[in-house]
């Protein structure tokens, strides 16, 4: 056993597993329980129908329980008894929870049909439940609600409008959200700051939360997520270690959560400093799939295959379960440590002893894996059996192992994929003029030339860009 695996089985740390699972007892609040058909009318009364399904609600775990609690609450007619907004509320943030969004949405439909009104609580539940599938002309409609009822500078619904925006790639509108409230919170802030982020505009993070510090805000452990991804995006150490240092040194949280910590590693990772990713995860009290998932992404980011994969074994040997980025990572890793054997076994674990169904992206690095390797036979039939079509990525990938090795039946089968999905890309013109030219086909290179010409492509030159720091 190396020294190396040696030292992450020292940082393994048992843990128990505790499986909790939504149950209801044969008694009266199982939600097969026949309730009143009217409210009850005695104060004494031992059983309130609403009270009852709100604790159902609470308790749900699985969607499952949630369609049947529901079908209870539409055959009973509980909410024409109870028709404050508490109840669809709860109702609502509970299909949301579970990652019914569509189903939420309908329930607010059907609220609004009843003639309910909605109140400060509703409208943040529904723009959550929009955000997440991009119900972006109900987020409109939901704006205007909001104005009339005199809710847009609520915090929450505030905090929902930017984050719909944001997710819709609407920065304006997002920006004109945040700035026509000069009284806002700091939800507001972390609302623009994460919308900017994971809109890929990571400079303008940094700078609104430079504002944010100036305005008088301390940052919590959302800012601090939002803040850590945009300075991995950048690559920019020194604004990582800057960030590390305000935000621990100065002991603005007593104990860091480990959504945090894993946020952290990824800066690092992506910052190239894996020395620093370790101390932090080694440091870790608890870890769970992203801290290990992190390390390992960080490792096959640049090219540490070796570790990449010990890391994972030591992860299973931690009984904990990875997830499809898990896996991206390691085929990464074998991709770049062109480990052939390994890629193909990580690849049926994933599917076999895990039950992941693979991506487009699992797919992408098994191609490219075996095209580097010059199986370009083997990687046309994965191509060919994929359960999807395949993206520019994967065929980028083909068509790069096709000139590599000057296979000009392969490279002019890719080429027409290629050109099939981007006509107007012209390096796929280039690159099978390079296998012509390998193999000396002379004529067949002329042509191509008289096709750029005459479809006037010309080749983008490249460029470099200097950056200097202060």
């Amino acid at each position: 056993m190396t020294i190396f695996r040696r030292r992450l089985l020292w940082l393994r740390k048992p843990h128990a597993r505790k499986h909790s699972h939504c149950s209801f007892a044969p008694n009266a609040t199982h939600f097969g329980t026949q309730f009143p058909t009217k409210p009850p009318t005695s104060q004494h009364s031992s059983q309130d129908p609403a009270k009852t399904i709100a604790t159902q609600l609470w308790n749900c775990t699985s969607l499952q329980e949630l369609n049947q609690i529901y079908a209870h609450v539409v055959r009973s007619h509980i909410l024409d008894f109870y028709s404050a907004p508490f109840h669809w509320n709860n109702i609502i943030r509970c299909y949301t929870r579970l990652d019914a969004p569509n189903k939420a949405l309908q329930i607010y439909a059907s609220m609004s049909h009843a003639g309910i009104s909605p109140d400060s609580y509703t409208l943040p539940i529904v723009l959550k439940a929009a955000c997440q599938c991009f119900a972006m002309e109900l987020g409109r409609q939901l704006h205007s609600i909001a104005i009339r009822l005199g809710l847009e500078l609520n915090e929450y619904c505030e905090s929902g409008f930017i984050s719909l925006y944001s997710k819709t790639g609407e920065f304006e509108n997002a920006y004109k959200v945040f700035e026509e409230n000069p009284g806002r919170k700091l939800g507001s802030w972390n609302a623009i700051i994460g919308g900017l982020c994971q809109g890929g505009r990571a400079k303008e993070v940094i700078e609104m939360f430079i504002e944010m510090r100036k305005c008088g805000f301390k940052p919590d452990e959302v800012t601090v997520v939002s803040v850590t991804s945009a300075c991995g995006s950048l690559g920019d150490l020194n604004l990582a270690l800057q960030l590390h240092k305000y935000v621990f040194q100065a002991n603005i949280f007593e104990k860091p959560d480990i959504l945090m910590l894993n946020s952290l590693i990824d800066m690092y990772g992506k910052c190239g400093r894996m020395d620093l990713a370790y101390m932090v995860f080694s440091r870790m009290g608890q870890r769970n799939v992203s801290s290990w998932t992190s390390m390992i992404v960080g490792y096959a980011m640049h090219g540490r295959a070796d570790e990449a994969i010990e890391y994972f074994s030591c992860m299973r040997d931690a009984g904990v379960r990875p997830n499809h980025v898990t896996f991206i990572g390691v085929l990464s890793a074998c991709v770049h440590g062109g480990k052939v054997q390994e890629g193909r076994h990580y690849f049926d674990m994933m599917k076999n002893v895990y039950g992941i169904m693979p991506r487009l992206q699992h797919y992408g690095c098994l191609v490219d894996l075996i095209g580097r390797a010059g199986l370009l036979k083997e990687a046309r039939e994965i191509v060919e059996g994929m359960p999807m079509k395949a993206n520019v990525v994967i065929w980028g990938c083909l068509l790069g192992a096709c000139e590599k090795y000057a296979n000009v039946q392969m490279g002019e089968w890719v080429a027409k994929h290629f050109q099939d999905l981007e006509p107007w890309n012209d390096g796929v013109y280039v690159v099978l003029s390079n296998i012509y030219a390998s193999r000396g086909l002379w004529l067949e290179v002329e042509k191509v030339r008289v096709i750029l010409k005459q479809r006037m492509l010309a080749k983008i030159p490249g460029y470099s860009l200097a950056t200097t720091s202060d």
